[in-house]
């Protein structure tokens, strides 16, 4: 498990070095509306506001909901504050890292090792009824 964590933040970084994350629930939705062949994975962070938020859990049904339909893998973790930590370079601070997603390059010859780990634990975790894993995040 700790394995899959070190893929996803991997997949996280290589993505962020390529300006193919989307951060936030609204900014999210939009790629999802606008172009939802360019979501490769989905990431959902709850914290300690979750259970609270009902409108933050109708967001996550509704994406998780549109990542079901489109094929997208997605996984939850529940570190927030990690998951803002790997996606941020510490220049600007974040208030909505909920939601996070992995945009496809346009280059047809592309492939990223972490991101195709990370799709292949979503595919076996989907099989034994896991539809959204929990992945924990490596330290620093």
């Amino acid at each position: 498990m700790q394995s899959i964590g070190k893929s996803l933040k991997e997949a996280l970084l290589g993505a962020q070095s390529e300006n193919r994350l989307t951060v936030g629930v609204y900014e999210s939705a939009k790629i999802m509306t606008e172009d939802p062949d360019s979501v490769s994975f989905c990431v959902l962070a709850v914290d300690e506001d979750f259970e609270g938020d009902i409108a933050l859990q109708i967001h996550f049904t509704l994406i998780q909901s549109f990542c079901f339909d489109n094929d997208i893998s997605i996984v939850r973790v529940s570190d927030k504050q990690r998951l803002a930590e790997i996606v941020t370079d510490g220049s600007k601070q974040l208030e909505d890292v909920h939601c996070v997603l992995i945009t496809s390059p346009t280059e047809s010859t592309w492939e990223d090792p972490s991101l195709e780990k990370l799709h292949l634990f979503c595919e076996e975790s989907r099989r034994l009824n896991d539809w959204v894993p929990e992945i924990s995040l490596p330290g620093r």
